[in-house]
């Protein structure tokens, strides 16, 4: 009879070091403010009526929040109008971006990914987790990949069973 060898767990026993960008997603609900609806007519911004809507919105329903300002019209928006608008939520909301849903995604990702010092992972074999059970916007990917690349030994995308290799140091 011959005797089994114990299973070894080489992914638990090897050096990869692994990131799940899920643990980088900013809490909080997300909030599109579409000024569409105040426009003239659909079209234009008319100063008079627009500071007159800003003035008297209900600015405190975006407390906690994370807004991304945006116009869905093909409309002649001034600068000002979404500075204006900028002004007002400043004091009530988490974040707020000029874009749509995806852009503040993306923003939100970029400023959570900041706190991140690519240098604790100096000289490391990292993989970069692919699933997970929040939305995680390609841009995250692509920041995190930038910021690590100078600093790993390599780079790979996926679960560590199962890897895409997609940067090695000195190659």
């Amino acid at each position: 009879m011959n005797q089994q060898e114990p299973i070894l767990n080489r992914v638990a026993n090897s050096a990869l070091v692994s990131i799940d960008l899920e643990t980088f997603y900013p809490e909080g609900e997300r909030v599109l403010l579409d000024i569409q609806e105040v426009l003239y007519m659909g079209l234009m911004l008319r100063e008079k009526e627009f500071r007159q809507w800003v003035k008297e919105h209900d600015w405190s329903q975006y407390t906690g929040k994370h807004v991304a300002i945006h116009c869905s019209a093909d409309a002649i928006v001034p600068v000002w109008a979404y500075m204006l608008i900028a002004t007002r939520l400043e004091p009530y909301t988490s974040s707020f971006v000029y874009g749509d849903l995806t852009s503040l995604e993306d923003q939100l990702f970029t400023m959570a990914l900041q706190k991140l010092d690519p240098q604790q992972y100096a000289g490391a074999k990292v993989v970069i987790k692919g699933c997970s059970n929040k939305p995680v916007p390609v841009a995250a990917y692509v920041a995190l990949t930038r910021m690590l690349r100078p600093h790993v030994s390599s780079i790979m995308y996926g679960e560590p069973c199962s890897t895409v290799p997609l940067y090695k140091a000195g190659r």
